[in-house]
C-alpha cells in the first residue's frame, strides 16, 4: 500500500473485460427448487405454506448443525419433472427456467386471488456439485448462492492439489436429454466468456492427476526419492548378509 509513484512497474495490470456468456438455466429432474406464495388472505397463506410450516423447525436445527436447509423447505422435481404445492397442485416444471416456472405457478394462484393479491417467489436451492480427484477437499458441495464460477466451486472444494492437470479438468453437465463430458483448459483466459465459466446444479468436476503421480507412492518428489533409496539400501544390505 505504498506510495511508489508513476514508475513503470508499480502500474497495474487489467486485461480487457471479458463479457460473460450466460443462459438461463432449466430445471432438471431432482433438482431443489424454493417456492415462497404469499396472499393477502391469512388462511391461503397457510394453505399455499404448510410444507415449509411443517419442516420450519428441522430446517432450523439442520442450519445450526450445518445441514442442507433447502432440502427440507423446499421441493424436489421428481423423476417426471413434477412438484406438487397445496391447493395448487402437480405442476411440471422440467424444461423452465426459474423465471418461467415463477409465471407459471403465479398463473395457478391467481384462480384463488385477484392479480394484485398474492406474490410468487421461485429460486434453486443452491448450486450442488461433486468435486473428485485431486481436490484437497473432494466430496458432494453446496453453495447457496444462485451463481457459481468455476473458480469458486475449486475453492470451495479447497482448491487442486499440485498433482491435478489444470489444462484438462473434466467437467460432467446433465441436460435435459442425457450428460455430457467436456474438458476445460483452467489456464485459458477465454474460459471466462464461454459456457463453463459458471458451474450449473448437478455438475461434476474431475481432477486427472498428472504422470508424476504415478511415480511412487510418496506425495512428493522428495518422498518417491526416499523411498526409492531406502529400498535400494535395503536390496544392498540383503546382499550383503548372503555374501557374508
Amino acid at each position: 500500500m505504498q506510495d511508489l509513484g508513476e514508475t513503470t512497474n508499480s502500474l497495474v495490470y487489467s486485461s480487457e473485460k471479458i463479457p460473460y456468456k450466460m443462459e438461463d438455466y432449466l430445471l432438471q429432474n431432482f433438482d431443489i427448487v424454493e417456492i415462497n406464495i404469499k396472499t393477502t388472505s391469512p388462511e391461503l397463506n397457510t394453505l399455499f405454506n404448510v410444507i415449509v410450516g411443517e419442516n420450519a423447525n428441522n430446517g432450523m436445527m439442520m442450519g445450526q448443525n450445518g445441514g442442507d436447509v433447502f432440502f427440507m423447505n423446499g421441493y424436489t422435481i421428481d423423476e417426471f419433472g413434477m412438484v406438487e404445492l397445496p391447493l395448487v397442485g402437480e405442476l411440471e416444471l422440467r424444461g423452465l427456467s426459474v423465471n418461467q416456472a415463477k409465471l407459471l405457478i403465479a398463473s395457478r394462484v391467481s384462480k384463488f386471488v385477484n392479480e394484485d393479491e398474492y406474490f410468487v417467489r421461485v429460486r434453486l436451492g443452491g448450486i450442488r456439485f461433486s468435486a473428485l480427484g485431486e481436490f484437497n477437499m473432494p466430496g458432494k458441495q453446496t453453495v447457496l448462492q444462485n451463481r457459481v464460477s468455476i473458480f469458486e466451486a475449486i475453492a470451495v472444494a479447497g482448491d487442486l492439489n499440485i498433482f491435478a492437470k489444470r489444462n484438462e479438468l473434466v467437467l460432467v453437465r446433465q441436460y435435459p436429454d442425457g450428460s455430457q463430458i467436456h474438458k476445460i483448459n483452467l489456464n485459458d483466459r477465454s474460459l471466462l466468456g464461454s459456457d463453463f465459466y459458471f458451474i450449473r446444479p448437478n455438475d461434476i468436476l474431475y481432477a486427472e492427476p498428472l504422470k508424476v503421480r504415478e511415480v511412487g507412492s510418496g506425495g512428493n518428489f522428495i518422498q518417491s526419492l526416499t523411498l526409492v533409496t531406502s529400498t535400494i539400501t535395503t536390496i544392498a544390505l540383503v546382499l550383503t548378509l548372503i555374501n557374508n
